[in-house]
C-alpha cells in the first residue's frame, strides 16, 4: 500500500511491532475474520478459550510460523503466499498450538534471550546448518532471522515430535483432514533441496530436528489411519482463504509483480482483489476503484469489497466520496473495529467539524473493543485536542506511543494527563498504569546498555 506511514488503519495495513519478534504486524479485519474462524475448531481441542488465543499475521516474506510464549501463533506472510490452501495453514497453525500448550517457548533454556521459536523455515536452517551448509542456512533463513539460528539449535527432538504429534491430536478431534498439514511439510522438503540441503548419514545426530523426511513418514502413518483422513476441507474457509490470499499479495508485492499472476484477462473475485491492490499502490485511481467497482457488482453489501472502495477514496485525497461505503462498512460488520477506525479516519479527514462528533463516537467504540490500536487511539487524540481537551489527547497519545513501544514519550504523556485529569477518575487510573508499564520499560531498557 503506497504511504503506509501515513495510513496504518486500512486493510491489511502495517500497525505495532511483536517486540518478541522485532517485526511488524499485519492487521486486516477480513484476514483476521478468517484466522479466527479457520483456527477455532482446532483451539476448541486444546483446552484453550479460543478467545484467548490469536492468530497473528506478520509481515515477513520468509516461510516461518512461530510461537514466543503466551497464547498466540504468529504466521509469516510468506507461509500464507507459499501454502495452496487454508488446510494447510490450519496443520501449521496446529503444529504451533502443540508449541503454546507444551510450554516450549517457556520451557526452552536455550530460547533465553533469542527473538521467537519456530517450526518451518528455521528447521531448515538448523538442518542445513548442521551439516555443513552456511550458504543454504543462509538462504533458507531470509529476512533477517538468522539471529535466531544459535537458539533454534537448542529446539530439542523430543519437543517438536511432541508439537507434531499434538498437532495431529488436534486436527483428529477436529474432524479437519492432515493432508494439507502433509503437504506443506513436503513444500519444506522441497525448500531444503531448493538451498542445496541434502541429508546425509548421520546428520540426524547433529541436528536438533527430526530430518523433515522422518516427520513426513511419521505424520503419514498419523493421519493415512485418522477418520478425518478423506474429509474435504470446508469450502467456504477455503474461498474465503483464497481471497485473502490474493489480497495479501497485492498489498505486498509490486504493482508489476501482481499483474504477472493475476493478470486483467483473469476475472476472479481474488483477481479483482489483487489488482486493486496494485493499481492503487501504482497511483492508477481510475483502475483501482474499477476493479473495487467490479467486487462490489458481484456482492454489492460485502463489508471488506466496501473497505476496500473507501480506502482507495480517502488515500486518493477524496475523504467525503469514501464515508459512504466505509459508514455501509462499519454497520455492516457491528462497528468491526478496524473498519471503525477507517471510518473515524475519513471522518476526521474531511475537515468538516460537523463530521467530529460522529467521528469520536465511532472511535471510542473502536478502541472499547480493540485497545491494542494505534491508529484509532492517534485519531482519537487528534478529536480530543480539536476539542481542547488536552488531558484526553495526552492520554491518547500516551496509548499509541506505549503500543508503538515509544516508552519514553509515553511516559512523558501519561504524566502529563494525569496532571489535568480527575486524580482517582478511569482516565486518571488508566494513565497511571501506562506510567507505571512505560516508566519500567525504560529502566529495563537502561539496565541492558
Amino acid at each position: 500500500m503506497p504511504r503506509l506511514s501515513a495510513l496504518l488503519l486500512a486493510p491489511l495495513a502495517l500497525l505495532a511491532s511483536v517486540p518478541a519478534a522485532a517485526q511488524s504486524i499485519l492487521r486486516d479485519a477480513e484476514t483476521e475474520a478468517l484466522f479466527r474462524d479457520m483456527s477455532r475448531p482446532i483451539i476448541a481441542q486444546t483446552g484453550l478459550d479460543p478467545k484467548n488465543v490469536d492468530v497473528v499475521l506478520v509481515n515477513d516474506p520468509s516461510v516461518n510460523a512461530f510461537v514466543v510464549g503466551g497464547q498466540a501463533v504468529y504466521v509469516n506472510s510468506g507461509l500464507i503466499n507459499e501454502a495452496d490452501n487454508a488446510n494447510e495453514v490450519q496443520g501449521v497453525v496446529a503444529h504451533e498450538l502443540g508449541h503454546v500448550v507444551g510450554g516450549h517457548a517457556v520451557l526452552n533454556q536455550g530460547a533465553k534471550g533469542a527473538t521467537n521459536i519456530s517450526l518451518l523455515s528455521l528447521l531448515l536452517g538448523a538442518a542445513a546448518a548442521a551439516a555443513g551448509g552456511g550458504e543454504a542456512a543462509m538462504g533458507v533463513l531470509m529476512a533477517g532471522q538468522q539471529a535466531a539460528m544459535g537458539k533454534f539449535l537448542s529446539y530439542n527432538r523430543a519437543q517438536e515430535a511432541s508439537a507434531d504429534a499434538a498437532g495431529a491430536s488436534y486436527l483428529s478431534k477436529a474432524g479437519i483432514t492432515g493432508k494439507g498439514s502433509l503437504e506443506f511439510f513436503k513444500k519444506l522438503q522441497n525448500l531444503e533441496f531448493r538451498h542445496g540441503y541434502r541429508p546425509a548419514d548421520g546428520d540426524e545426530f547433529y541436528s536438533t530436528h527430526p530430518m523433515t523426511g522422518d516427520r513426513i513418514a511419521t505424520l503419514t502413518d498419523t493421519y493415512q489411519d485418522d477418520p478425518a483422513w478423506n474429509r474435504p476441507s470446508d469450502p467456504k474457509i477455503e474461498a474465503r482463504f483464497t481471497r485473502v490470499k490474493a489480497k495479501l499479495f497485492g498489498f505486498l508485492a509490486e504493482p508489476r509483480d501482481t499483474l504477472r499472476v493475476y493478470p486483467p484477462t483473469d476475472n476472479s473475485v481474488p483477481a479483482h482483489y489483487a489488482r486493486a491492490y496494485a493499481y492503487h499502490k501504482d497511483s492508477q485511481l481510475d483502475r483501482a476503484t474499477a476493479e473495487a467497482d467490479a467486487l462490489l457488482q458481484t456482492a454489492p453489501d460485502d463489508p471488506y469489497f466496501l473497505e476496500l472502495k473507501g480506502q482507495i477514496l480517502l488515500e486518493a485525497g477524496k475523504p467525503t466520496e469514501a464515508l459512504a461505503p466505509l459508514r455501509r462498512a462499519t454497520e455492516l460488520t457491528a462497528n468491526q473495529p478496524l473498519i471503525a477506525t477507517l471510518f473515524g479516519h475519513a471522518l476526521i479527514a474531511t475537515e468538516d467539524r460537523k463530521n467530529f462528533a460522529e467521528a469520536q463516537t465511532v472511535l471510542r467504540a473502536a478502541v472499547a473493543r480493540d485497545r491494542e490500536n494505534p491508529f484509532a487511539w492517534y485519531q482519537l487524540g487528534v478529536i480530543y485536542a480539536n476539542q481542547g481537551d488536552m488531558p484526553r489527547a495526552r492520554l491518547a497519545s500516551a496509548e499509541q506511543q506505549v503500543l508503538s513501544g515509544r516508552m519514553e514519550e509515553a511516559l512523558a504523556s501519561a504524566r502529563a494527563a494525569q496532571l489535568g485529569l480527575p486524580e482517582g477518575s478511569p482516565d486518571w487510573l488508566r494513565a497511571q498504569d501506562i506510567e507505571f508499564q512505560a516508566r519500567a520499560e525504560v529502566e529495563r531498557t537502561r539496565k541492558r546498555k
